[in-house]
């Protein structure tokens, strides 16, 4: 079992043709750390959807001649993916686009319905056919029949809302709008912003707002829903206030880019007071604080100010290797640690060292990163993780799906020290988690179990996969 990225949804709303497509582009780049399964643009050229999509990084789908062949329009939408419902191939392909009665839309979604599989049942039941395997396409149904019985898009968005349970910040484009909504909880980021030339910006993040140029106007509430148009933007607010505000405290914690400032909180900022606490609830005689690269660095920055331990740099990263978590299969995550981190060792030999990391999933990268300081000759190795330990699964977008694969289910923390190698280990106290942004309003389900909504009864993330496969086989007898 891997721990994965969020989604990253982009969208561009202007009055006047420009090349969206192109700040799409450069949007989903700065997203890219949320997903790199797959990516996709649509453009709105005049009421004309015309879209790309694929498999893989943002670069490697749209190279020069496919971003150029790409026409010019007033608006667009685009998404980074890593499905948490739904499996990797082309037909999961996020934004999802649909021709109905009243229009076009397309539609992306960052975040995972809690109650997917019994809408798309009823769905079933009603004669909808999906074509994919995701439920950013269940949304997409639900929004177009809302449609079909409502005076506009976002009246039947609003309507949509009132049947969704669990995480989704969506950006949504019909001919003539650009939509963006965030469930009532505020469980995923969203925020908008506007260019020097008139241009609204929606992006998952705010560091995304700040590669297209835009300067960041606001977060987008939880339950809010903000409507672009040529009359400018305007807010519904019917679904504020419904729900207690969860936001996921693991985007601070790791999903987030560090320059990114989410609902006021500065993400670096909640990095710097992780390694704050975890020296003061974790202290240990060292000799040098380094951090597991990128995540870890700004956590361990924090613990060396407040230990007074030397900061240093142990651990180099290949920046052109993905994130260790993206790889499916073991055997390749232990190859490409063995490539995407080198160790500097006149930093760590003969030293006790401090090292930094953001999570443990099942250990087994925690082990192989303490090996490689091991054999450079490190002296002592004094783990300290930013993050609670992982007890429980999260329906809210993060794959994290089983407890049977969480070494922290299974193993006291002396144990895990044990079996990655470590001279001692420290997580962050749960009860510390509020410190990091200053507030209760969170959701720490995978830590502490406490779950805002209902829990699925079928939380496997093939689990449409494996309902079409027993299709096939009925219809093959």
């Amino acid at each position: 079992m891997s721990l994965h990225e969020e989604c990253g949804v982009f969208g561009v709303f202007g009055t006047q043709n420009a090349d969206v497509a192109g700040m799409v582009y450069y949007g989903l780049y700065a997203l890219q750390h949320r997903g790199q399964e797959s990516c996709g643009i649509v453009v709105n050229d005049d009421g004309i959807f015309v879209s790309h999509k694929d498999l893989g990084l943002v670069s490697e789908v749209f190279p020069k001649d496919v971003l150029s062949g790409l026409p010019e329009g007033k608006m667009a939408v685009g998404h980074v993916r890593y499905g948490t419902t739904g499996g990797n191939n082309r037909n999961n392909c996020q934004p999802i686009e649909v021709n109905h009665q009243k229009g076009r839309m397309a539609l992306a979604h960052n975040g995972n319905l809690s109650n997917a599989a019994e809408l798309r049942s009823k769905l079933e039941l009603s004669g909808a056919i999906f074509h994919s395997t995701s439920d950013t396409e269940t949304i997409a149904y639900i929004v177009t029949r809302e449609r079909l019985r409502t005076p506009s898009i976002e009246d039947a968005l609003s309507a949509a809302m009132n049947t969704l349970d669990g995480a989704y910040s969506l950006v949504l484009m019909s001919p003539q709008k650009l939509i963006c909504a965030r469930d009532p909880y505020g469980f995923r980021p969203l925020c908008y912003g506007k260019t020097a030339d008139g241009m609204y910006v929606v992006a998952s993040e705010s560091c995304a707002l700040k590669a297209v140029g835009a300067d960041f106007i606001r977060d987008v509430e939880p339950g809010e829903i903000l409507v672009f148009s040529q009359n400018g933007p305007v807010s519904r607010r019917e679904h504020c206030g419904t729900q207690k505000k969860k936001m996921c405290i693991f985007e601070y914690i790791y999903f987030a880019r560090p320059d990114s400032v989410i609902d006021g909180v500065s993400v670096h900022g909640a990095h710097i007071r992780a390694g704050k606490i975890l020296a003061k609830t974790h202290p240990v005689d060292a000799d040098v604080v380094i951090g597991v690269p990128d995540s870890g660095l700004d956590a361990a920055l924090g613990f060396s100010r407040e230990s007074g331990i030397p900061y240093g740099i142990g651990l180099i990263k290949n920046k052109y290797i993905g994130r260790t978590f993206i790889s499916p299969e073991q055997n390749a995550r232990l190859d490409q640690v063995k490539i995407k981190l080198s160790v500097i060792e006149e930093n760590v030999k003969g030293k006790r060292v401090v090292l930094i990391d953001d999570s443990i999933v099942r250990g087994t990268t925690s082990g192989r990163i303490v090996k490689l300081l091991r054999d450079a000759g490190a002296r002592e190795i004094h783990m300290r993780i930013s993050a609670p330990p992982f007890l429980h699964p999260c329906y809210y977008g993060t794959d994290i799906d089983s407890e049977e694969n969480l070494i922290a289910c299974k193993h006291s923390v002396e144990e895990i020290a044990e079996m990655i190698g470590a001279d001692s280990l420290g997580y962050l106290p749960a009860s510390e988690l509020g410190a990091l942004i200053g507030s209760d309003a969170f959701c720490s389900a995978c830590f502490d179990g406490v779950y805002p909504t209902e829990v699925p009864r079928d939380t496997r993330k093939d689990r449409f996969e494996q309902k079409l496969s027993q299709v096939h086989k009925m219809k093959d007898r």
